[in-house]
């Protein structure tokens, strides 16, 4: 199988502008993000899906760094600027992935990939339901899916965030247009957060990688996170929230 991974990053952000540049240990947490990546075994291609925004240039400059692909799109429609990252490759299955989740786990990526192959899945995610910690959010589909979602999505909701015109109108939601399951849990960590949305977050990122480094699985950070009472600095952020936004404006 051709699988791609496309990671949406930018400078911008309401909350933290220029989240993804800043550095621990002398490694910025777009680099930190991209190299644990780059250890999935499942992914042929990454590429990462920015904007012509100012500033852009640190980005690009990370990018080829790392020996990464990238894509310059729209700022705002992230459904099209992912589509388009893709459409010459038309590759069989699509993974999406956040550069504001710099500690995702390559083998939770793998696991999921293999999942929605196996299961023979429009569309996959350990994240339709939330119990995986924020920061760990893994979303697999196949191209012919954001293909159509790119020629059909009509509300900004779906154009902003990419998946919900897939997901939205999936057997999970009891809809026929494309088969999907949320990736098998045994526990519920939705309480944890991994992800850089605030300062707080990178405070609490900051210590993480302080202690334990960039090696470690996404249980044992969420293991060290809720045995050092990390909740205490950023459990209070709302998860999801630019979607909740996105959906209100709709």
């Amino acid at each position: 199988m051709n699988v791609v991974a496309v990671t949406q990053a930018r400078v911008g952000s309401s909350r933290l502008p220029a989240k993804i540049l800043k550095k621990v240990n002398r490694e910025t947490l777009l680099e930190i993000h991209l190299k644990r990546i780059l250890k999935a075994n499942k992914i042929g291609q990454l590429i990462v899906a920015t904007t012509h925004e100012e500033g852009v240039q640190d980005i690009l400059d990370i990018c080829n760094q790392v020996d990464v692909g990238w894509f310059q799109g729209d700022l705002n429609n992230v459904l099209d600027r992912f589509y388009q990252a893709v459409k010459n490759q038309k590759p069989d299955y699509v993974i999406r992935l956040t550069s504001d989740c710099p500690l995702i786990d390559p083998k939770l990526i793998d696991q999921v990939v293999e999942y929605t192959i196996n299961e023979n899945l429009d569309y996959c995610s350990n994240g339709l339901e939330e119990a995986y910690p924020d920061g760990q959010d893994i979303e697999v589909f196949k191209f012919s899916a954001l293909e159509k979602a790119w020629k059909e999505a009509t509300l900004n909701s779906e154009k902003e965030h990419v998946t919900p015109y897939i997901h939205k109108n999936s057997t999970f939601k009891g809809n026929t247009m494309f088969t999907a399951k949320m990736f098998p849990y045994t526990h519920n960590y939705n309480h944890i957060r991994l992800t850089v949305d605030e300062a707080n977050d990178f405070d609490v990122i900051e210590k993480i990688i302080t202690d334990l480094g960039v090696e470690k699985t996404w249980l044992e950070y969420t293991n060290y996170y809720m045995n050092q009472n990390l909740a205490s600095i950023n459990g209070k952020i709302i998860r999801n929230e630019g979607y909740q936004k996105s959906l209100k404006n709709d």
